[in-house]
Parts: C-alpha cells; structure tokens; sequence
C-alpha cells in the first residue's frame, strides 16, 4: 500500500481563487498567537512574494494538531479560529488557508504533505519556516528534510531566526506559561499586543447594577481558550462604540454563596446596553485575586478599590493601536 491510497484529507479547491499554476512564498504552521516570531515569518514570505510576483500563502491547522494526536497534552489556545483570522487581516498576505487537522492528516509524511498540499495545490517557488518548525508524521519534517526536498523538487527553503523578549526566543510555550501566571507584560512583549478574550454579552443576575457597578456578563469563551487565573484585572474592552477602560471579575464569586464562576465586565463611565454584542477584552495587568469578603458592603468597598486602581493603571498605558495597524511590532 503505498502513501496515497489513504486519500486526501482537505478540499483540493483550496484556496478559492488561486490561480491555476500561479507560484506561492509559503509558510506552513499551527501559528497558535501570531506572536512577535510568528509576525517575522509572515512578512518574511510577504516580503519574498512581493518581489518575485508571487503570492504570500499561510497554511495554519485547526484544531491544534495534539488535540487529535495527543489529547492529553493538547494546550489551549491563545487565538481561537477567529481571533487568528483577526490577526492575520492585518498581515498583509494574500491567502490564509486553514486545514481541519485529521487522524489523516496526521499520517502524512513530509513527502506527501509537499507533493499534495504545498506542491499539487499550491504550486510553492519557496517555503518559509520558522527555527523550530516541524510537520508530517511525527513531526518528522525539519529544516533540513524540508531543504532536501525541496532541492529535488525545484523550490527553496529558508529559515527565520527567533525572534527574542529578553533573553528568551518567544514562543507560544512561553506565552502561554506566562499567561498562566498572570505575568500579562511579558505576554504582551511576547506577542506584541495585549493578550485577549471575546465573549458574547448574556444575560446575568444583575448584581453588578445593584451594587453600582454594572456589568457585561460574557459567555461563549471557547473552552478550548487560554484564560488567566481567576481574579480582577485592569482591562480595555472593545465594544461597538468603541474601545473603553474597565475592570474584569474571571473566576468564581466566594461572596455570595452558590453563585456559579463568571467573566463580568465592568467598563468605567461607560453608558449603554451591550446585551446581545461581542465584546473583546485586553488584559493590561492583574489588581488582585479573588477572595470571599464577609459582607456585600466591604466587597462594594473593594470594588471601588479596584476601579480605582484600573483607572490608574490605564491612564499610565501604551493607548491601543488603531484598526488597520500593521500588526505585531
């Protein structure tokens, strides 16, 4: 049985509108954050397309490729689908193509993912990697495999160096950990913009207004998403009026006996119902945890507390870009 008889695993119309024969700078990778070291890679072959009259191509997979070949060791994610899609309408490529990761997919070798994907149908002049790439069956497809490949088959392959936060090369591993521990300045520094959520406006009990804080209650956050620890942070939330100060509540609420965990929004001096509207949020820096207080009005003191200090932090931060920037610094 030979490689091929496992059939395809994507769509060979992809991507639409690309025109028959027509050359590509390709770059192929999960791309979990389009962080600062992704952002490289892509005007790398933006770059390289511009000036050889090629166009830019983006394979990137979903789901994670350890969720179905790894489960249990599947991480969240720091960009779902669309928060990736987001990011990359700033790039400036021409295409983005987004393969469904498969058990079949999973099985290709090297060969077989360049002949059918990258060659067949996506008639690649150059593929561009990151340093610490690999793809194909156990992600036997480094640098040096992809070189000789490529050597045989007619295209050229080029590696781009880290990118560096520090003293460390940024990578998702390391935002994600950084995440994880409420470390939100060196996410940004890794990723080049504040890390974000998206949620769906729902209703709530409307405890926040009774308390003089109103709130947006999010719901739909991927369970899949990179969240941080539970506690209240200074935040920037994006709504459609525009982009406003305020404070976040992630995580359980001690306060107030069987009370489920929430995501619940606070946006200062703001005015409006955002019942119904997405809303994304920017984590800008952690004020505190989240603890149980013995009466509804010390929590109402805290709350000012907390408001208080979002208003400080925020007036001392970098203003958020303008739609349409040029993406990762």
């Amino acid at each position: 049985m030979t490689d091929r008889d496992h059939g395809p695993a994507i769509d060979p119309k992809l991507p639409p509108g690309l025109p028959s024969g027509e050359g590509t700078v390709v770059t192929v990778g999960t791309f979990d954050g389009v962080h600062r070291g992704h952002w490289a890679v892509l005007q790398e072959i933006r770059e390289r397309a511009r000036t050889r009259g090629l166009r830019s191509v983006l394979v990137t997979f979903h789901p994670h490729p350890l969720r179905i070949v790894r489960p249990e060791a599947a991480p969240r994610l720091l960009t779902t689908p669309d928060e990736k899609k987001e990011v990359l309408a700033e790039s400036g490529l021409d295409y983005a193509v987004f393969l469904s990761f498969s058990r079949a997919l999973s099985r290709y070798s090297p060969d077989r993912f360049v002949r059918e994907i990258l060659m067949d149908r996506l008639s690649v002049r150059e593929l561009v990697i990151g340093y610490d790439h690999g793809f194909g069956r156990g992600r036997s497809g480094d640098a040096d495999t992809l070189r000789a490949i490529g050597a045989r088959e007619g295209f050229a392959v080029d590696v781009v160096r880290p990118v560096f936060a520090g003293d460390d090369a940024i990578s998702s591993t390391r935002i994600r950990a950084a995440i994880a521990r409420a470390d939100l300045a060196m996410a940004t520094a890794g990723l080049g913009r504040p890390y974000s959520v998206r949620g769906l406006v729902v209703r709530g009990d409307g405890r926040g207004r009774q308390l003089g804080f109103p709130t947006a209650n999010l719901g739909g956050v991927s369970p899949d998403k990179a969240l941080p620890p539970p506690g209240v942070y200074a935040v920037r939330g994006s709504v459609r009026s525009g982009v406003h100060d305020g404070a976040l509540h992630l995580g359980p609420r001690p306060t107030f006996p069987g009370a489920s965990p929430s995501i619940e929004l606070h946006l200062i001096d703001f005015e409006g119902d955002l019942y119904g509207e997405e809303v994304r949020v920017d984590f800008m820096e952690r004020i505190r945890e989240i603890r149980p207080f013995a009466s509804v009005q010390a929590l109402v003191d805290q709350m000012r507390v907390d408001v208080s200090r979002a208003r400080r932090i925020l007036a001392g931060a970098t203003p958020p870009p303008a739609r349409g920037s040029s993406g990762p610094g």
